[in-house]
């Protein structure tokens, strides 16, 4: 089969590997759709360091059962329409048995540190997968992934009806941190120096936009989302903050950055900050987030390529040109 494969950090093609096959307990997909995000580009830069190398990345996907491993649970059926999770726990560390398998001590992920969905077909756990409405397109049921991802980051922040809240980035993320916050009852206003994205913001309902925190003139909010990583951008959400606020770091910075904070000020105004690491039982709340058509996906959708455009893809996301960026093996015309 065809594959985007990373063979090592700063080479990325696109060539044949083998087909993959089922152990007793999976199910091979038919990739419907895969979507690029920026662990994929850490991925591809040798920044991910759970990674190993060659690997075919593509953890947000969708497709179809085609194959069945002897014991594969769930009562999946040749056909099945399916998202896929691609969380791999242990389910025996520590925080596993807590309840916190996305803080695993031996953590896996399909496309991060096995082989995943930037590819013909893959093979994954039974047990990840969710059985997807037949309404719902390939592109809709890859986007399922990422959604997951800000239920969690709602989750750990809280929102309460009227409350203000700052959005830091308007990418993909962003834009559903906005939006499951405004299902919330919060009010939003949403930040990004790519002022080209704050349109779509608007049209999804932030009750303002600017270019910067600083053109925010000294405005204080309840709560702060950074969904960027960036260093500079954490510090001016927590500044943002009023007395007694909260701040969810979600955006992913890199290992070694460091922020400037004022303890005084965590101390003085009770300022929380916490944090948000990937997915946890959020998966199938957010598929139906999207099934119901709560999360407005066309305005995320901008690119779709072929699996053989997989360079051009990485590199669209890359420039900030394209939002959320979408490779379906199957080529673009193929049916939902």
């Amino acid at each position: 089969m065809r594959a985007a494969i990373v063979d090592r950090p700063g080479s990325v093609r696109v060539g044949d590997v083998q087909d993959p096959s089922p152990g007793e307990r999976d199910v091979v997909i038919k990739v419907g759709a895969c979507g690029i995000c920026g662990t994929d580009l850490h991925i591809a830069d040798g920044h991910f360091p759970p990674t190993p190398y060659p690997i075919v990345p593509g953890h947000e996907f969708a497709g179809e059962v085609v194959e069945l491993g002897s014991e594969a649970p769930g009562g999946f059926e040749i056909g099945d329409r399916v998202a896929v999770d691609p969380s791999l726990f242990c389910g025996y560390c520590t925080p596993c048995r807590s309840g916190h398998g996305n803080l695993c001590a031996n953590w896996n992920a399909t496309g991060d540190t096995v082989n995943g969905a930037f590819a013909e077909y893959v093979s994954v756990p039974a047990a990840t997968c969710y059985r997807m409405p037949d309404e719902m397109t390939w592109e809709q049921g890859a986007l399922v992934e990422p959604v997951s991802c800000a239920v969690h980051g709602v989750r750990q922040i809280g929102v309460e009806a009227g409350e203000r809240f700052l959005v830091v980035g308007a990418g993909t993320m962003g834009l559903l941190m906005q939006q499951l916050l405004q299902r919330g009852g919060a009010h939003v206003t949403v930040v990004d120096r790519n002022t080209a994205r704050l349109g779509r913001a608007s049209r999804l309902g932030a009750v303002a936009v600017a270019g910067d925190v600083a053109e925010l003139d000294g405005e204080r909010f309840d709560a702060a989302v950074d969904c960027t990583g960036a260093a500079p951008a954490i510090e001016a959400a927590f500044d943002s903050l009023r007395r007694g606020g909260r701040l969810l770091v979600f955006g992913v910075a890199p290992a070694e950055a460091r922020v400037s904070l004022s303890p005084f000020r965590i101390y003085n105004d009770e300022i929380t900050i916490v944090g948000s690491m990937a997915v946890l039982h959020s998966y199938g709340a957010a598929l139906d987030l999207v099934a119901s058509g709560a999360v407005n996906t066309e305005e995320l959708l901008t690119d779709r390529l072929t699996l053989e455009d997989f360079p051009k893809a990485l590199e669209l996301m890359r420039s900030g040109a394209g939002l959320k960026v979408q490779v379906l093996p199957g080529g673009v015309d193929a049916d939902a």
